[in-house]
């Protein structure tokens, strides 16, 4: 597997424990866990999360970068059709009901703190449209991870 899939799974796991941790934390019904992505089918997000409160009914796609920005271009495919990762995510959570967040950690190396954050899919969206991509001051507007000895906590689900 190659060194970034390894990080990527990582990252995956961790947003799946942050918020399987939030929801009993915060005694609400919910249950996170990962999709296996399997060679012949297709996997729209990496994270999917069932709850009975619509609010809580997620799908979250989960990038782990080197980097101060993302870019749509480099940190995002399109399948074999052509379509751009963004336009099959963003038309499963219209399928499904489900609410879209981009959960993103920008790692600096051995020593330095990651920070991580979950970006609504709807400013996902409006970057893509504008060809531009995410950088760390745009993430900071939205819904920030702590982090704690257990990994990753989550306070809250509204961006600010």
């Amino acid at each position: 597997m190659p060194p970034n899939r390894q990080i990527m799974n990582d990252f995956e796991r961790e947003i799946v424990h942050c918020l399987n941790r939030f929801f009993k934390t915060h005694h609400f019904q919910g249950f996170a866990y990962r999709l296996k992505q399997h060679k012949f089918s297709t996997q729209y997000v990496d994270v999917l999360v069932d709850s009975l409160n619509p609010a809580y009914y997620l799908a979250i796609e989960c990038k782990s970068i080197l980097d101060k920005k993302i870019y749509f271009s480099q940190h995002f495919h399109s399948d074999k059709n052509g379509t751009h990762q963004v336009d099959a995510i963003t038309e499963f959570l219209k399928k499904t009901g489900r609410v879209g967040f981009l959960a993103i950690e920008f790692r600096y190396g051995p020593g330095k703190a990651n920070e991580a954050y979950l970006i609504p899919w709807t400013t996902v969206v409006e970057h893509f449209k504008l060809n531009r991509g995410i950088s760390l001051d745009d993430a900071r507007n939205c819904i920030a991870l702590s982090r704690t000895r257990e990994g990753y906590f989550l306070e809250t689900l509204k961006a600010k």
